[in-house]
């Protein structure tokens, strides 16, 4: 028999014994009624003896309690807490702790000195900026806080923070320390590894990112059925040029245009030009053949919608 078969035979089985048991329930009741109505006739003995052997057809249903349900605590990251204390710390002076900035580094670690600057040394900060964060026992942290001025230098601090079970509150714990800047990792190889000629493929992400980034035509007209994606607005270039298209697969290097529905994903390095001067950009697209030309299916960097990757 096939397993087809043995479902449906299955699904009409099941409502058939309930049917047989509900029968059942009834025509136990209605016995119990008759014996009960015959006990009357007989007397109040027999009543006790009917009412006694008369079996209990119905329970009480037992409501079922809800699984627990537990979900993990996820600590907060204090990098904005300290990137905000490192930036107020730096631009006090113990010589005038009445400033906004002295008491809002002193009231974020109120047992922390504030550094005392010469007349005349490195001017304060331009920007702060957490770069990483590292959790230690018993809700303590180091943040790692990059602190970058006007002459291009960058100085880093580490931070020991405190931060409550909840993660709803931290402290600064102590004095912010200089350290050396983090290692810079190895860079792992492309996956790009085929070289796209000019042609079809490199025409079509070039229209499109024109369209993107200029507003040299419709968005639209380039893209795959089902995705949707905006240009960039305002349009912040006046013109874009491909400058190399690499591939992972093979097909993308193709002289014509493969078959429907063959799907390619390029990294496209584009210069894009405007009043100020001249930028190198680069983009992930996925781009599927259809009807004898490539349409972009999916812009990895960036947001896209309703088929497109995000």
């Amino acid at each position: 028999m096939s397993p087809g078969k043995q479902a449906s035979e299955s699904e009409a089985a099941a409502p058939m014994a309930a049917g047989a048991r509900l029968e059942s329930m009834r025509r136990r009741v209605r016995l119990s009624r008759l014996a009960v109505l015959t006990a009357i006739a007989a007397g109040p003995v027999a009543l006790c003896v009917a009412v006694a052997s008369t079996p209990t057809t119905v329970q009480a249903a037992t409501p079922s309690k809800p699984a627990a349900v537990r979900t993990a605590a996820v600590a907060a990251d204090p990098g904005g807490y300290a990137q905000l204390f490192v930036s107020v710390w730096l631009r006090s002076s113990a010589d005038d702790a009445t400033s906004a900035q002295a008491r809002l580094a002193q009231s974020m670690a109120p047992d922390i000195e504030l550094p005392a600057p010469a007349a005349g040394a490195q001017s304060k900060p331009e920007s702060v900026t957490a770069v990483h964060s590292a959790q230690r026992e018993g809700g303590a942290w180091s943040v790692t806080v990059a602190a970058q001025y006007a002459d291009g230098s960058v100085r880093y601090y580490a931070v020991p923070v405190a931060a409550d079970p909840a993660g709803g509150s931290f402290t600064v714990t102590g004095a912010p320390g200089v350290v050396a800047a983090p290692a810079q990792t190895e860079v792992p190889k492309s996956s790009y590894g085929v070289t796209v000629p000019e042609g079809d493929l490199s025409s079509a992400v070039g229209e499109f990112l024109s369209a993107y980034l200029t507003g040299a035509g419709e968005v639209d007209r380039y893209l795959a059925p089902g995705v949707k994606l905006t240009a960039v607005s305002p349009t912040p270039y006046a013109a874009v040029s491909v400058e190399q298209v690499s591939a992972v697969e093979e097909a993308a290097a193709a002289e014509k245009v493969p078959a429907d529905g063959t799907a390619v994903r390029v990294l496209v390095q584009v210069e894009a030009r405007d009043s100020g001067g001249r930028w190198p950009l680069g983009y992930e697209l996925t781009l599927k053949a259809r009807s004898g030309r490539w349409e972009v299916a999916a812009l990895e960097s960036g947001t896209a919608q309703d088929g497109g990757a995000r």
